[in-house]
């Protein structure tokens, strides 16, 4: 049996079928009140059937006002739970694990859904204050408030059938904030030292866990490292990862960078990195050292003989996928039934490379609409259609 399809057993006794897992990705396929659809249904019962042993989910926002982008899904009283039933239905067949990641954006709300958004202090993003605008800081009730609405939301996902949540503290949104004193400049018990700004990560987690059911998985994604100067560093990573196992964690899933710094798009990345296919596997190599629990690596792997090598190594236990599973959902069946011997990830043909972003998600939505993935879409196309579909959605959104 290959290392790819080896099963693996987390913390709390669930039994993962094998050691790929699909990255989460974002959607943009909510509804005008930020609730799940018929399109979730379609896009995930895929990803279901595709053969991954984990699907997590893109993010899921736990307070309405602030959203990544308009199409997100929030759970916050706004209703819509025979819809996530059914996403949860889908997203759990052929023995899948499906786990809802939940997050709060942060400072990195952008400005055509909230010309307000919070972080934990008045840093801007050294970006255009056309794209995002500046934030003003949490009050200390408005902090105090984040765990119950992780916890919220976890609850509301078990009800619905997910079996886990991915609690996302990578990325620069609002806990990657808290963690790094580039952002983190408070005075008070969430800010100073590592030990602060970690604080309110670890009472996210300890909510959640004590909110949800002992066998309901709990994941965290955490950056490796912010890759900015006085950011948030390795070896803090390695500190927040041992705290993470002594609360209880059954994965974490270790990637990098933020919007000032998109290490997780493999920007910047070394020859040799490039080489190795995984964006961050020297760093997880360091973290599995000191992680008590299981390592889900992602970022930048193509071939099965990189991610063999990655699990051989001990570098880390479950491979994720991303980028090439927006287009074909079922590589995971493919690379463990021998069909394949690499994940296709389209990059090449994306011109200019800036177009990416639209290019994958315009995929996604065409999963979610029952139609194929358009492979031959141009770059400049996929821009005009991403900014098209985002300022629509937009446009949309009711109630908030």
């Amino acid at each position: 049996m290959s290392l790819l399809a080896q099963p693996l057993k987390l913390p709390n006794g669930v039994v993962l079928k094998n050691r790929i897992g699909k990255a989460p990705l974002t959607e943009g396929l909510a509804d005008e009140m930020n609730r799940a659809t018929a399109r979730h249904v379609s896009l995930y019962r895929r990803w279901a059937e595709g053969g991954a042993a984990v699907v997590v989910t893109g993010n899921v926002q736990v307070d309405r006002r602030y959203l990544e982008r308009p199409g997100n899904v929030a759970i916050d009283d706004n209703g819509g739970m025979e819809a996530l039933r059914a996403y949860a239905k889908a997203g759990t067949a052929n023995g899948t694990e499906l786990w809802m990641q939940i997050s709060h954006p942060g400072r990195q709300t952008p400005r055509r859904v909230c010309d307000h958004p919070v972080a934990p202090s008045a840093v801007p993003l050294a970006l255009p204050a056309s794209a995002f605008a500046p934030p003003r800081a949490m009050t200390a009730e408005e902090v105090a408030d984040v765990p119950r609405r992780f916890a919220h939301t976890a609850a509301v996902a078990l009800e619905a059938g997910f079996t886990g949540v991915q609690i996302h503290a990578a990325h620069g949104y609002l806990l990657s904030q808290f963690l790094t004193p580039l952002v983190n400049k408070r005075e008070d018990r969430w800010g100073g030292d590592l030990a602060a700004r970690a604080g309110l990560l670890l009472d996210v987690v300890r909510t959640v866990r004590a909110t949800t059911a002992p066998g309901f998985c709990i994941s965290v994604k955490l950056n490796s490292s912010d890759f900015q100067q006085g950011g948030f560093s390795n070896e803090e990573c390695l500190q927040v990862v041992k705290w993470l196992g002594e609360a209880s964690v059954d994965l974490i899933e270790i990637s990098g960078g933020n919007y000032e710094k998109p290490a997780m798009m493999g920007s910047g990345a070394k020859e040799s990195t490039v080489r190795r296919e995984a964006y961050f596997l020297e760093y997880a190599q360091l973290i599995k050292q000191a992680a008590p629990v299981p390592i889900m690596l992602t970022g930048g792997f193509r071939s099965k003989a990189a991610m063999e090598a990655a699990l051989g190594e001990g570098a880390c236990d479950v491979i994720g996928l991303g980028r090439p599973m927006c287009v074909d959902t079922d590589l995971p069946h493919r690379l463990l039934a021998g069909e394949t011997n690499s994940a296709e990830a389209y990059e090449d043909q994306i011109v200019p490379a800036k177009a990416g972003l639209g290019w994958f998600c315009l995929q996604l939505i065409a999963h979610g609409d029952g139609r194929d993935p358009d492979r031959t879409l141009s770059g400049d196309d996929a821009i005009k259609g991403y900014v098209a579909n985002e300022e629509k959605t937009a446009a949309a959104l009711v109630g908030r």
